[in-house]
């Protein structure tokens, strides 16, 4: 009984270290955005098998690309490490954590190993997209491929964080071409926008406020060093504005027909999410404050799934 224990905390705590690799707390989130965009597309559930089939898919599509995030700037995320923590960083007890940040850079995973576990998690995704609608395949590589640019544009320009937005709008694209192969083009459009102003205000421009000055030593272009963090806050809190007067907007024509008391709940918590800490990063642009924002604002996909979930209950029971 002991030996069969034992045998399996270092395995158990293995698996910690590749779900840190994919970032997979802070993906999970994430992940809620294309079971999101299904919801209000069809104004409702998709059949029992494109939702079994579109929940792998999106765990391992997620899993895949966060993953190969981490292997594509690895050497970049053990500078930025160093420069953080000096020349200790790899020797920090990373296994007293749950998860850890940037497991190949500190040396916790070979990039051997980080290289099999994105290609098997990638070829699931493929199998999964393909069942789903061959188009969503196509949208898995422009997600990769876009992920790839995002790395090698970090000393070239601020607009990388627009590419990263659209790798963020990937998913939810192909949990919509999932349930409708031929999508009207307006309301994709102010999904996907609304999506990708949350990412830019709520996401990219927190997290590289939080890298300012390691930011600042490796000559990177992100929003804050190029444009100082005062600027960086009032474009924060302009995205988020408009993302959540965007997604006021889709509740409101999309086929779930929100009624008023569910967009003004989504009002307020918006508010709450996204408006009320990127205002206060605004007036006291502290570090601190830009992560208060980053976590924040990473509940909103899933917020929205939950708001939509209750407009379908509700819908269902006054029928």
């Amino acid at each position: 009984m002991d030996l069969s224990t034992e045998s399996a905390v270092p395995a158990f705590t293995r698996l910690r270290l590749f779900l840190a690799l994919s970032r997979t707390l802070h993906g999970g989130l994430d992940m809620a955005a294309p079971f999101l965009a299904a919801l209000i597309w069809l104004g409702g559930f998709p059949s029992l098998s494109v939702g079994l089939i579109g929940a792998g898919t999106v765990f391992a599509g997620y899993t895949a690309v966060y993953a190969l995030n981490d292997l594509l700037g690895y050497r970049l995320d053990r500078d930025k490490l160093r420069l953080q923590l000096g020349e200790d960083a790899e020797g920090l007890s990373y296994l007293d954590a749950a998860l850890m940040r940037h497991p190949l850079a500190q040396g916790a995973l070979s990039f051997t190993e980080a290289l099999a576990w994105t290609v098997f998690w990638a070829f699931l995704a493929i199998i999964g997209a393909w069942m789903l609608n061959p188009l969503c395949v196509v949208v898995f590589a422009g997600a990769s491929l876009l992920e790839a640019l995002y790395c090698l544009l970090f000393k070239v320009t601020p607009l990388r964080t627009l590419v990263n937005g659209a790798v963020k709008t990937a998913g939810p694209l192909a949990a919509v071409l999932a349930v409708d192969p031929s999508p009207s083009p307006g309301l994709l459009a102010l999904l996907l926008g609304c999506l990708l102003l949350w990412e830019v205000g709520g996401q990219n421009i927190p997290a590289d406020w939080s890298d300012l000055e390691t930011d600042r030593t490796l000559a990177a272009r992100t929003i804050p060093v190029v444009f100082g963090t005062r600027v960086a806050a009032r474009i924060s809190l302009a995205s988020l504005a408009a993302a959540l007067l965007a997604s006021l907007i889709l509740f409101a024509v999309s086929p779930l027909a929100a009624p008023w008391w569910l967009i003004a709940l989504i009002g307020g918590i918006g508010s709450f999410l996204l408006i009320a800490p990127a205002h206060r990063l605004l007036l006291n642009a502290r570090v601190e404050d830009a992560m208060h924002l980053f976590n924040r604002a990473s509940l909103w996909p899933l917020s929205l799934l939950l708001a939509g979930l209750l407009g379908v209950l509700v819908s269902g029971i006054s029928l």
